[in-house]
């Protein structure tokens, strides 16, 4: 059946909001397994990006941006959940060890803070956002581009320094590749 006509011209605007994010959304949904293919889009999309900076030789501050925001949502996405530092400080101060007592706590998998799904999300929309931006004469800010290189290269090195190290510390792998993998077991 058809919906009754809004009243207003703001509940109309409303309803066509509503309908095209519910079409949005399913198509968001029926991504999901494909997995390989959504990040292929990414690449294709991030590459565009890099040529339209290199070519038009400007926007360093809104691809220096985006890379600022893709490094802390790839630290997310290899941080874990729980973080077991933190955890063992709580101990410490409850007067309780951080060794699991009961024979259930023994193993906890690997939780990322931010899931793939929405880390891909994420670091499309941000992609497709600097893309557009970079179309706009508003944020083509004069700038020296190799200091902001360098910087960035440095603010790389020193968290994923850190970020390795913590991995090492508390003993976890964020990533599957070569964890074994049994037969029949859920993925």
């Amino acid at each position: 059946m058809d919906a009754p006509e809004p009243d207003t011209p703001f509940a109309a605007v409303s309803a066509q909001t509503s309908k095209y994010g519910r079409i949005y959304q399913t198509y968001l949904d029926k991504s999901t397994p494909f997995t390989a293919y959504r990040w292929i889009g990414t690449a294709i999309v991030f590459l565009l990006f890099a040529l339209r900076i290199f070519f038009a030789q400007g926007w360093y501050i809104v691809a220096y941006s985006l890379g600022i925001y893709l490094l802390n949502l790839f630290l997310a996405f290899i941080s874990p959940k729980f973080d077991p530092s933190l955890e063992q400080d709580e101990g410490m101060e409850d007067g309780t060890s951080g060794l699991p007592t009961k024979e259930e706590d023994e193993f906890r998998p690997f939780v990322r803070r931010l899931p793939e799904f929405k880390f891909w999300y994420s670091t499309t929309r941000a992609i497709t956002i600097g893309f557009v931006c970079s179309w706009f004469e508003v944020f083509n800010l004069p700038v020296f581009w190799p200091v902001l290189v360098v910087y960035w290269l440095i603010l790389f090195s020193l968290t994923m320094r850190r970020q390795i190290q913590h991995m090492i510390k508390y003993r976890y792998v964020p990533f599957t590749v070569g964890k074994t993998r049994y037969p029949g077991a859920a993925k």
